[in-house]
């Protein structure tokens, strides 16, 4: 190596060693536990020390942004393609944050353990740039509560598959809907339906327009109503009291439609105006002696 290149290796050290001090970044991920196929949110949170505006942009080829995932046994994750990430520009001295799904990015789908880390460039550098901290997280099958395959309307040669997965997430009990596309294998979503209690069993059924009505057990006194369509939508969410006679039922009509039976509806903001409406002791008029 002649003294040229000698120089030239040791000005690009110098400009990526310079860079790792003028910024700090963090990686975070919402929760610990996930259910495989779930959204996996992560929050990237960068701190400018350079002394002036940073703008962060990807080009064809080079990301601002970049991560590192790993298994339990060390192995990579496979990529879902090349990501790209927009731009972001933080001010000197601030602070800015990113949440990006690592599902959409990664291939998730499986159970196990995995670690993640983010790398951030400075704008116009080489080198490796800025490694966030590591981070941890599980990813759990759940147990299979109920499935159906139905057929997609308008579409005679697909079909979806609704699950009804149980979670014990770090907490609570949950409820999860789950669609796959029975010709690809292939979920199409995962997602929390809400708390659930186990005192009694989620109760499922598909109408007429092949949507998956489930409804569950949220509070001692509330139950939750929810239809998802073949797409992975969630349609509706309502809340039920427990009727006169029971329990509330869905109870499937001649025609295919499902509805809520013996139930009081319950509405929030109705219940939240008549609670500011109750007059506090302090709210008293004084008592005359």
């Amino acid at each position: 190596m002649n003294l040229r290149s000698i120089f030239k290796f040791c000005l690009a050290l110098a400009i990526v060693t310079s860079t790792h001090g003028q910024l700090a970044a963090t990686l975070r991920v919402n929760k610990q536990q996930y259910l495989a196929g779930e959204p996996v949110m992560a929050v990237v949170t960068v701190t400018n020390h350079a002394g002036k505006d940073l703008s962060f942009n990807s080009d064809g080829r080079n990301q601002w942004l970049n991560f590192v995932l790993k298994d339990s046994q060390g192995d990579p994750v496979n990529p879902k393609g090349r990501a790209i990430f927009g731009k972001m520009t933080v001010k000197a001295g601030q602070t800015m944050a990113r949440e990006l799904n690592l599902a959409e990015h990664f291939i998730l789908t499986q159970p196990g353990n995995f670690s993640a880390s983010a790398v951030i460039r400075m704008p116009n550098t080489i080198g490796d740039g800025t490694a966030t901290n590591r981070i941890s997280f599980t990813q759990t099958p759940g147990r299979l509560f109920w499935s159906q395959t139905v057929g997609v309307g308008g579409a005679s040669n697909q079909t979806r598959q609704f699950r009804v997965l149980n979670f014990s997430g770090e907490l609570t009990n949950q409820l999860y809907a789950q669609i796959r596309n029975e010709r690809t294998g292939q979920y199409i979503r995962t997602f929390l339906l809400g708390d659930v209690l186990t005192l009694r069993a989620p109760l499922v059924t598909i109408d007429n327009k092949q949507r998956m009505n489930v409804m569950f057990l949220a509070t001692p006194v509330m139950w939750v109503h929810c239809v998802v369509d073949t797409d992975g939508r969630l349609v509706s969410r309502t809340i039920h009291q427990r009727g006169a006679t029971g329990d509330p039922q869905l109870v499937t009509f001649g025609d295919g439609t499902v509805r809520v039976s013996n139930s009081i509806p319950y509405d929030p903001k109705t219940a939240a105006e008549a609670q500011s409406k109750i007059r506090k002791a302090s709210d008293r008029p004084p008592i005359p002696y």
